[in-house]
């Protein structure tokens, strides 16, 4: 469940079902609820409850940090529901006079994971250490968890009705209950090609994972277990090479080797515990980054992530919302890529457009993809949640990185922008690419000279399209001319007018 809100205390009430005893399981996970946050840049925090009762079902937050020093306007909240217990009746209550605003589903297609116990969630301490909530987290995206513990057995009328979910890809972990000494393999054969080809029938070309049994961290000792969780694999690999034999193609393998569950990760010997969970959603995450082509770096601006910097100007969400219904209507032959100067220019998504954006861009079918207060980061999220998705632009023009000055070296916005680029390439490969240099910032003049000749040198190198089109904004000095800004950033009518006339010679081209 997400909402916004600035209390500075939050209190959870609901009525949970009866507690299931759950071998591995604390009670806080079972029937307890997780608050999680989100900041301002887009960062995760955990809020630990100061009562915090599962039978009953009251949790009291309080002693928050209601907001950052951006806004007054509250933070993002994300509550992870009992991995075990049903929940009915659930209330959420703030202080009188906080802001509580419930937000929409999103909109994008959910990752559907089939599992078991280990799905489920067994072994964690408490609903957020799942290693499927963790996961989603960690993409920031929407995760159906199907685990059933003890009973993951891919059931025909549950996988047709999993299938009548579009899902962004469809993951099956389902090995762990049926490594046993019961295991019929020409059974577990069949129920494994059938399922695959059940969702291929509705969904051919949505991806499909499936993941190798973890084996067991006392599997030394106790022989006969790995012997089952290995033979488990083997069946599985030879469904997935038959499949493959039959031109049904978009299967992917996680491997016991690529999961890498060492000896004090599990609980039982079968059920990660936290850090065993962290080890999965670690591995999922780096194998679905590569189906989806959504590399991640090392460096801040090379990892995706929302942000929340501005909500008294826009909605950044709601933004990326109708960037994902215009691709579904409107496909523009050039894009536009920034930050507030980009945003406040016109074009679609505005409801308004500055006069030069009519005269000088209007005409080459630009589509205005900026996003006030983005940083390189903000980008990379909107890239990976679809915003380039169902179009195909001739041409991309990116002015970004004027708002990573303020917390980013020189030296790492570089690298942050020729990240950007190879994203673009991948999932762009046929548009022509141009950067644009900084335009000019009052008390980062001479910075973003250096930076302009880096980045020009960068774009040789990346063979992609450099254009200074800002530098008409700087006096003979090297300050910003500031008859053409409104507060030595935003420009003006005339600062527009001549960014217009630039930008038009550069499309003509």
């Amino acid at each position: 469940m997400r909402f916004v809100s600035n209390a500075p205390e939050i209190i959870v009430q609901y009525k949970p079902s009866a507690h299931i005893p759950t071998k591995n399981t604390t009670a806080t996970a079972a029937s307890g609820v997780d608050l999680y946050a989100i900041d301002s840049d887009g960062m995760w925090h955990w809020a630990a409850p100061n009562v915090g009762i599962s039978d009953s079902g009251n949790y009291i937050f309080s002693q928050l940090r209601p907001n950052d020093n951006f806004h007054k306007l509250g933070r993002e909240y994300q509550l992870f529901l009992p991995l075990f217990s049903s929940v009915e009746d659930l209330q959420i209550g703030v202080p009188q006079g906080s802001l509580l605003n419930p937000l929409p589903i999103r909109s994008e297609k959910p990752i559907v994971v089939l599992g078991s116990s280990i799905v489920q969630g067994q072994g964690a301490t408490r609903p957020g250490l799942a290693w499927i909530n963790i996961l989603s987290r960690n993409l920031d995206r929407n995760v159906l968890n199907l685990g059933f513990g003890v009973n993951g057995f891919l059931e025909k009328g549950l996988i047709e009705q999993i299938s009548d979910t579009d899902a962004r890809i469809y993951i099956i972990d389902g090995l762990l209950d049926l490594a046993n000494e019961s295991l019929d393999s020409s059974q577990l054969s069949r129920s494994i090609i059938e399922t695959i080809k059940t969702i291929r029938t509705k969904h051919p070309q949505t991806p499909i994972l499936c993941s190798e049994h973890a084996g067991y961290t006392d599997g030394y000792l106790h022989r006969n277990r790995q012997t089952y969780a290995d033979l488990s694999n083997r069946v599985l690999a030879a469904a997935l090479n038959q499949l493959k034999g039959e031109n049904i193609n978009g299967i992917y393998l996680l491997t016991q080797k690529e999961i890498n569950i060492q000896m004090d990760e599990m609980s039982d010997g079968a059920h990660p515990n936290d850090i065993g969970m962290m080890k999965y959603a670690a591995a999922y995450e780096k194998k679905l980054r590569d189906i989806f082509l959504e590399p991640v770096g090392n460096l801040k601006m090379q990892i995706p992530i929302r942000q929340r910097r501005t909500p008294a100007g826009y909605d950044w969400e709601g933004r990326h919302r109708s960037m994902l219904a215009l691709n579904k209507t409107e496909s523009n032959k050039v894009l536009l890529i920034g930050n507030s100067i980009t945003h406040n220019w016109g074009g679609n998504p505005n409801a308004k457009s500055k006069d030069s954006w009519e005269k000088y861009l209007a005409p080459y079918e630009v589509r205005n993809f900026g996003f006030g207060a983005d940083r390189i980061e903000n980008v990379l999220w909107r890239i990976y949640h679809d915003e380039l998705k169902d179009i195909s632009p001739e041409k991309i023009l990116i002015n970004i990185g004027t708002n990573n000055l303020r917390v980013n070296s020189n030296e790492e916005i570089l690298e942050g922008l020729r990240f950007l680029v190879k994203v673009l390439k991948s999932h762009q490969p046929k548009s022509e690419i141009t950067l644009l240099g900084f335009y000019p910032r009052r008390d980062y003049e001479d910075r973003i000279l250096l930076m302009n000749k880096d980045i020009q040198r960068m774009t040789r190198a990346e063979k992609i399209r450099f254009a200074d089109i800002g530098k008409g904004l700087f006096l003979k000095t090297g300050k910003v001319n500031e008859a053409l800004f409104t507060d030595g950033l935003h420009p003006n009518i005339e600062g527009y007018e001549i960014l217009g006339k630039q930008l038009q010679k550069l499309l003509k081209n």
